[in-house]
């Protein structure tokens, strides 16, 4: 393996060439945390916003970044969990599981997500996001979801396939 070479580094990303590949590398920030979260009523909770990179809105599961907050740096995996379930849904976990850690996108990034199961679920706000994210939460019954994401996607919503990863851990 050849030597990586940091090519650009900006705020948040740095563009590393190491022979004839290139891949990206959070900076100020560790890995992603993805939060599989079903009510006791055993609706799946999915958020909704627009993604300037694929210029499209998506439902994705509720995720975040891990210490990317300031001073944050050595933030655990389970309190950005924590954090972004809050922040995007408003709701709070009483418990949180691991299921799984694995790559994003292995082919274009190093980060690594770990997604986590989140029960005993407590409405403690709107959620919407931080500041500028503008996020819409969607509580979905379970047993409705497939027929759900297929109809956003005809309207041209983009379906994170994380979703339907977390749906083999839901059922």
């Amino acid at each position: 393996m050849e030597i990586p070479i940091t090519e650009y580094t900006g705020r948040f990303l740095k563009l590393v060439k190491a022979g004839t590949w290139e891949y990206v590398d959070r900076v100020n920030a560790r890995n992603a945390a993805i939060i599989l979260a079903v009510t006791a009523q055993q609706e799946l909770l999915l958020v909704e916003q627009f993604r300037i990179p694929l210029q499209a809105r998506t439902i994705e599961l509720p995720a975040g970044v891990i210490g990317d907050e300031p001073g944050e740096h050595h933030e655990s995996a389970r309190a950005a969990a924590r954090r972004e379930l809050l922040e995007e849904t408003g709701y709070a976990a009483g418990q949180l599981e691991v299921l799984t850690t694995g790559p994003s996108c292995g082919g274009i990034t190093s980060e690594r997500v770990t997604l986590f199961r989140a029960t005993e679920l407590q409405r403690q706000g709107p959620g919407g996001g931080v500041a500028g994210e503008n996020i819409t939460v969607h509580a979905i019954p379970l047993a409705e979801v497939a027929g759900w994401l297929a109809a956003q996607a005809e309207t041209g919503r983009l379906i994170d396939p994380k979703v339907y990863a977390g749906l083999y851990f839901a059922r």
